[in-house]
């Protein structure tokens, strides 16, 4: 492969698992815990449980498969070796959906706490400056300027935009911690009765639903973030080694802290206090009579939100590389910096993820990242299934423990949080699907033969020796 299209070895295992801590612990926590009590109660607790149990299964596979494949992409790159091109480009999709509008609303919440604190030293911004069209105002500058901010970052090297996010997941973190001491100071056992109000299955109307799977299925938000660290997988020294390490510790680590955190949250308040509120930890802060931890909390969140735009942008950037040097996007796009970044590709994801954050209203489309790394995991366990059929004997450096339960228990849960969801999100996605298969079969098949002949992508040539292994999907 020539040079030009080769990302620079440059990370090890802790600055992977600080990338899927970063990119996990984040928005999620510190906002969807409020919509999860709302829909769940108490039992909201177990919806972090059951989320996270989902994530675990996916985790397991995602190792194993991601030191298999040690290319960048994450999986996509591995539905395209495993299931062929058209598969693929369709969990390609459903990966840019998951990564553009996360991207995109960690800004625009990381804008509102920016705003807030810019307003309380005398420097606040216009409204109009500070919303999008949907809430009145005309851009969101603060978004942008956040994104514009990591792109920078992302393209003066990975290196050392994975150092910064390491330091800044250390501050995320100190601020939890200090949540949970001080909320455990007030805690109640009576807020935990009772434990589940509104039942297990969802229920209510279309747009209302509750229960402990209806807010699994929100707060499912609050755990991926992990898959960030397989896109990574070029950049590794070691990939068969500190992929699995950053995967599975990360993973573990956050659903961890999540029961933690949700157990302090109810206990010092009970869950109607902060239902739906836009920031949760710091209400229930309020609530018990320490402001100043409160403050504390949503100037770290200022300072350290920005991690999971780095994660996330990350991985939209690395995707976009992917696709492109496979020829589904122009290959032009496919090409790195003297420093091993690709800045052209970089710039590309900022301004897709810029209109999305300064312009376009996302409250009613949130739950869609949620649909498309729903697709994703999915994708991924059934591959880490066929690979183990496939080709049995071949060396794994990583081995899923009780691969079929795992596997199975992936998809399955996958699935049932899919069907969770809003009718509407699901709606959504298949019309995002089938716009992405009519590109597909107008532009991007042919534009990956194309590709093909000059072999200059890494998956291309894998896939071009499946013969042995498996037919191809097209």
């Amino acid at each position: 492969m020539p040079e030009e299209h080769r990302l620079k070895q440059s990370l090890s295992w802790p600055h992977l698992v600080a990338l899927g801590v970063g990119a996990i612990v984040g928005t999620g926590i510190l906002t969807l815990i409020g919509v999860g009590a709302g829909k769940a109660g108490p039992a909201v607790i177990l919806s972090f449980a059951i989320a996270g149990l989902i994530c675990a299964c996916a985790a397991l596979a995602y190792a194993e498969v991601a030191t298999m494949i040690p290319a960048s992409g994450s999986a996509y790159t591995y539905s395209y070796v495993v299931f062929g091109e058209m598969i693929a480009w369709m969990i390609g999709v459903a990966l840019i959906l998951e990564y553009t509008l996360v991207v995109s609303a960690v800004a625009v919440g990381w804008s509102g706490y920016a705003a807030g604190f810019l307003e309380s030293v005398g420097l606040g911004l216009p409204q109009a400056l500070i919303q999008g069209p949907e809430l009145g105002g005309v851009v969101n500058v603060p978004a942008i300027f956040i994104i514009v901010v990591v792109a920078g970052l992302l393209m003066a090297g990975t290196r050392e935009s994975a150092t910064l996010n390491a330091i800044l997941v250390v501050i995320k973190l100190a601020a939890l911690a200090l949540f949970i001491v001080v909320a455990m100071s007030a805690f109640n056992a009576d807020h935990f009765q009772p434990f589940m109000p509104y039942g297990f299955p969802r229920s209510g109307p279309a747009g209302s639903e509750v229960g402990v799977m209806a807010a699994a299925a929100i707060i499912f938000f609050a755990f991926y973030g992990f898959d960030a660290i397989a896109t990574a997988a070029e950049e590794a020294k070691n990939p068969s080694r500190d992929l699995a390490i950053g995967i599975v510790g990360s993973m573990a680590l956050c659903v961890l802290i999540y029961m933690v955190v949700a157990a302090a949250a109810i206990g010092a308040v009970a869950p109607a206090g902060f239902a739906d509120s836009p920031e949760p930890l710091a209400l229930i802060l309020r609530e018990i009579g320490q402001p100043w931890a409160a403050q504390i909390l949503g100037v770290s969140a200022v300072i350290a939100l920005p991690t999971v735009i780095l994660a996330f942008f990350y991985g939209q950037s690395r995707i976009f590389f992917t696709v492109a040097r496979d020829g589904l996007l122009p290959g032009s796009l496919a090409r790195v910096s003297s420093r091993g970044t690709p800045v052209r590709i970089t710039i590309f994801t900022a301004i897709v993820t810029s209109i999305f954050a300064g312009l376009i209203p996302l409250d009613a489309i949130a739950a869609l990242a949620n649909a498309g790394t729903l697709a994703a995991f999915v994708a991924v366990c059934a591959a880490m299934l066929v690979l183990r059929r496939r080709e049995p004997d071949r060396e794994r450096r990583f081995r899923t423990p009780v691969a079929p339960l795992v596997g199975g228990a992936g998809i399955l849960g996958c699935i049932y949080l899919f069907i969770s969801l809003p009718t509407q999100t699901q709606l959504l996605f298949f019309a995002a699907q089938g716009i992405g298969l009519l590109l597909y079969f107008i532009y991007g098949h042919r534009a990956a033969d194309r590709a093909r002949v000059t072999r200059s992508s890494p998956i291309g040539e894998v896939a071009a020796h499946r013969a042995d292994g498996g037919a191809s999907a097209r």
